[in-house]
């Protein structure tokens, strides 16, 4: 069932919507950290002074470019951490429309259902990405000690994180968020295992940009074969 779904979304892969809510994502990720960097770089610029007198070195005057040049270095080692799950997280407030582009395709003879407004979108978003970036930094503490079982500790945290999102979005569509929170408890091993397929790519460059598009249209199909085979849940 989670293979089926999965390759029904990579066959949809080349929908004008799926290429749409990419761009999306990714312009916006990318602006919102070049925006941080900036923030950052001006506070920066105002806390530290114009020059600074060390001993024995004397009088220092070229603290602004070093912190300048140290601060761009620090942004692009954080950018490489940070790039997936916020672009995970943005490209999350579009994910209605990938839902709804699979639904027409495969499912074109439900009834419509009214457009998630885009403040609850954003409310979702902001959630979603505090979480994923917080139980990410946290589990940085568990590569430390279990470095051997890292990657496994990654693909599991990750892949409960993104199912439990990804299964929500598509079934509260239809069902309403508490239906949606009932069905993935009772269907928390199928949706935690399909969660763990989107998160094994997450490490490999460009493809992880891909993981919510893919995510999104999984678990829709996911979401339709779970309600075909358990019509009362």
């Amino acid at each position: 069932m989670i293979l089926t779904s999965f390759f029904k979304a990579v066959g949809q892969l080349g929908d004008p919507r799926f290429r749409r809510v990419l761009w999306l994502g990714i312009g916006l990720t990318i602006a919102l950290l070049v925006a941080a960097y900036a923030a950052f770089l001006w506070f920066l610029n105002w806390a530290s002074p114009e020059d600074m007198v060390f001993p024995i070195i004397g009088q220092v005057q070229w603290l602004d470019d070093l912190l300048g040049w140290g601060s761009l270095f620090l942004m692009l080692i954080f950018s490489v951490f940070l790039m997936v799950p916020v672009a995970s997280a943005i490209t999350s407030m579009f994910l209605d429309d990938v839902a709804q582009a699979v639904e027409d395709r495969h499912y074109p003879h439900l009834p419509p259902v009214p457009h998630v407004p885009f403040f609850d979108a954003l409310r979702d978003t902001v959630n979603f990405l505090g979480v994923l970036i917080l139980a990410n930094v946290l589990a940085l503490f568990l590569y430390a000690f279990f470095a051997p079982a890292a990657v496994f500790i990654f693909w599991g945290l990750n892949g409960f994180l993104l199912g439990r999102e990804y299964f929500t979005l598509a079934a509260m569509r239809r069902v309403g968020r508490a239906e949606a929170k009932v069905l993935r408890r009772r269907h928390a091993g199928t949706v935690w295992l399909a969660g763990i397929l989107m998160a094994m790519p997450l490490s490999i460059p460009l493809i992880n940009l891909l993981i919510p598009i893919l995510g999104a249209a999984t678990f829709t199909h996911l979401f339709h074969q779970l309600q075909a085979r358990h019509p009362s849940g």
